[in-house]
């Protein structure tokens, strides 16, 4: 099977590309020596025919990504000119040449930002997010699900939550400096639940899903199957650190009420709310489970941390 993929530069994207066969055709800004390349902005108006010639399955990963501090006068809109109308321009061009299968990579925010203790997310709940980012790609998911009914390519949604692994930037990666530098933090006694996906796991069900039948025109959750709460998290990632554990226990009304004076409330939503999500048609339709346990999952992270943390952005 021929494949395109875009979004190779990025955290998932560019394991994907050491996992997909050789010949995989890249379509994005940034030519990768040794590769059939396409330069691509997704933008409106942009044609991709040459790249898509002969291709069987189209895997989008690209995306204009959820920052927590958008300074963007009218964000929603940036966000639908990449997430929503990008995707659908490149998925009508594939329709068109008769690319069989379209695998997008969307979001659990569509589903919402948290869950009430025991009520975690399923991919047929009816959703309608509010958040710029969350809403772009609820959109496209639409325009895709009504462009296979139209002309018989097959989509396959993925909406992850948290990815991880070694490699991950951002706010994981300051969370386990402060561990290693052993930070005190009032993180003790936090009671939530939130489901995290291992980028070997998330890889592991894109590769499941370009061929499996049962796959075709269905949406997927996915989670390393083992919700953990914020404590517990910090308290696997000290041992895989070899750091000393400062979790002080400070109640999570406290919590919320510092983090809401301080103007932190998505700070505070990550760490104190619960977010999880029941993957229990992904295991039974597509006969799957997660491959990688948690405890392996984030004691590799920790160990590539130590490793390269001189390089590690915060």
């Amino acid at each position: 099977m021929s494949f395109l993929l875009t979004g190779y530069t990025g955290f998932l994207g560019s394991q994907l590309r050491e996992e997909l066969p050789k010949h995989t055709v890249l379509l994005g800004r940034a030519p990768i020596k040794g590769a059939e390349h396409y330069h691509a902005s997704f933008v409106e108006g942009e044609d991709y025919s040459a790249a898509l010639n002969g291709v069987e399955c189209v895997i989008h990963c690209a995306a204009r990504v959820h920052v927590m501090d958008d300074s963007a006068t009218d964000p929603l809109s940036i966000f639908r000119a990449v997430n929503t109308e990008g995707t659908l321009n490149l998925a009508e061009q594939a329709a068109k040449v008769g690319v069989k299968r379209f695998i997008f990579i969307s979001s659990i925010k569509v589903n919402g930002e948290q869950t009430l203790a025991g009520n975690p997310f399923k991919p047929d709940d009816e959703n309608v997010p509010d958040d710029p980012y969350a809403l772009s790609k609820y959109e496209a998911e639409i325009g895709l699900r009504e462009l296979s009914q139209k002309t018989g390519m097959e989509v396959v949604i993925i909406r992850p939550p948290l990815v991880y692994g070694p490699g991950v930037k951002g706010n994981f990666t300051s969370m386990m400096r402060w561990l290693e530098n052993g930070v005190p933090l009032p993180l003790g006694a936090i009671n939530n639940l939130r489901s995290l996906v291992s980028l070997d796991n998330l890889v592991d069900l894109i590769k499941v899903c370009i061929e499996h039948p049962q796959a075709a025109n269905e949406t997927f959750l996915v989670s390393d199957d083992n919700d953990l709460s914020t404590t517990q998290l910090l308290s696997k990632l000290v041992g895989g650190l070899g750091a000393p554990k400062r979790l002080f226990p400070v109640p999570t009304p406290m919590l919320n009420t510092c983090a809401y004076l301080l103007g932190k409330k998505d700070i505070a939503q990550r760490l104190l709310s619960s977010l999880q999500v029941d993957i229990s048609k992904t295991k039974s339709l597509l006969k799957w489970s997660p491959p990688h346990t948690v405890n392996e999952s984030l004691n590799k992270t920790a160990r590539y941390f130590l490793n390269h943390k001189k390089s590690c952005i915060y």
